[in-house]
């Protein structure tokens, strides 16, 4: 027999149209186009992810709605359908926690995905986040699912530019495959050589940057036409002003009365006011961190701004040896340039071999040689560390009549496992380790040449 949710203790018989099947039932996917560097979910993943159900189809004490912000074991969900007759709380915003279940079969519930909620009580505005559905897209640096665009945000002083950091952050915002713009702020602080010069140096990278001001409340409304009714994520290194720059945006906007979102802010919620704002340390230059966790603040026209923690090296965990020539557009143009040539081997890494058409005359290929090794030597931890098969975290049991179950996998003599962030650290921690010692290693040999002379 199918498993469905149990009726509402009201004493009467459920109706049919109301019956909805488990969520974690395993559904077949859709067909869909991706981008080809768009991260993608695990065919398993995918396949158990399923769309969301009709408004009818819902319980009453079940909706559907929007993951805005996550701290600790909480996460905010903003409703998006509900049950007819109780349509007057969309719009609303529920404290969950997330189902154990889902836990167990390692399905994350990430800011901006969408996702089912059971055992709603509509007064106290609580619920259980009980399936996730489909998504378009998913960022891990920082962790947000279904978003639209992507600003890099970087400041022409306090803090300064520096290259090497601009280019890993391109590189995580070029590797998810989603549209992104290049941003400068505190043009106030500088002149307008600077200005140029910085304009002029990132145009030979390929990159045509917007340069505003939100201090000055200046150069906004380009930005604010890119961002319309779209899910954007901020980011960029701490202090370049992510936080400032989303309340000028917010601020801007005229939200009327009848929208849903005026009521969350009329809340006056601390998950959806204005962000705060820290100061930039006088002994270091750099930015101190204020933001502590992924919020997705609500703008006019059903749009978000997503204020994320600034860290000032991405991890680049998920772009590989050979995908990371496509996430630099002087490589690209080198490639189209020579169409029909290209270069000799199609695993051509780009660092000299017999028939490369990329040059290095070239100012970033310095950081392109850094990173392909700092992925060399990550992959070959994670070959050394995982091996070449890895059993699927989630398996299927098929009950009667066809019904499929997902539950989790139990690795072998083992009921507890590493997190991924745990393990993802330790590879991190190693790389640092190797690159010490062939640093050492480096510096003893230098060492010893000098003294034979």
């Amino acid at each position: 027999m199918p498993l469905f949710f149990p009726a509402p203790s009201t004493g009467t018989a459920m109706p049919p149209q109301l019956r909805l099947p488990l969520p974690l039932q395993l559904r077949l996917p859709r067909r869909a186009s991706h981008h080809p560097r768009l991260l993608l979910l695990p065919a398993a993943a995918a396949a158990s992810l399923p769309p969301p159900p009709p408004a009818d189809a819902l319980l009453p004490d079940q909706a559907t709605g929007l993951v805005a912000a996550s701290q600790a074991n909480f996460m905010r969900v903003i409703v998006g359908s509900t049950p007819p007759g109780l349509e007057h709380h969309q719009g609303t915003d529920l404290l969950c926690v997330v189902r154990a279940l889902l836990k167990k079969i390692r399905r994350r519930v990430l800011v901006g995905d969408r996702v089912l909620v059971g055992a709603v009580d509509w007064a106290d505005r609580r619920g259980v986040i009980e399936d996730v559905f489909q998504r378009r897209s998913e960022v891990v640096d920082p962790p947000v699912a279904n978003v639209d665009r992507l600003v890099v945000l970087f400041s022409l002083d306090q803090p300064q530019p520096e290259p090497a950091t601009l280019t890993r952050f391109l590189v995580e915002a070029e590797s998810t495959g989603i549209p992104f713009v290049l941003v400068f702020n505190k043009v106030e602080l500088v002149d307008e050589q600077t200005k140029s010069y910085w304009r002029d140096r990132l145009k030979s990278w390929g990159y045509d940057p917007l340069f505003l001001s939100v201090d000055q409340r200046s150069g906004l409304a380009a930005l604010e036409e890119m961002l319309e009714a779209q899910t954007t994520v901020v980011v960029g290194p701490s202090g370049v002003g992510k936080s400032s720059l989303i309340n000028a945006l917010r601020c801007n906007q005229n939200i009327p009365e009848e929208d849903p979102i005026h009521q969350l802010v009329e809340q006056n919620s601390k998950w959806f006011g204005e962000q705060r704002v820290g100061t930039v340390s006088k002994k270091s230059g750099k930015g101190k961190h204020t933001t502590r966790h992924v919020s997705l603040l609500p703008i006019v026209d059903g749009g978000f701004l997503a204020d994320t923690p600034g860290f000032n090296q991405p991890s680049l965990m998920k772009v590989t040896k050979k995908g990371l020539a496509e996430t630099f557009p002087e490589i690209r143009k080198m490639l189209e340039e020579n169409e029909p040539s290209k270069c000799t081997f199609n695993d051509c890494v780009h660092l000299g071999e017999h028939g490369c058409v990329v040059k290095g005359d070239w100012e970033r290929y310095p950081y392109y040689l850094q990173l392909l090794d700092e992925i060399k030597i990550r992959e070959s931890f994670q070959l050394r560390t995982f091996g070449t098969k890895r059993e699927g975290d989630v398996r299927y049991k098929t009950g009667s009549m066809g019904v499929k179950q997902a539950e989790p996998r139990l690795q072998l003599k083992k009921h507890r496992r590493v997190s991924r962030k745990k393990m993802n650290q330790s590879i991190l921690d190693d790389m640092d380790d190797e690159m010490d010692d062939t640093d050492d290693d480096y510096q003893f040999g230098v060492s010893r040449r000098a003294s034979k002379r």
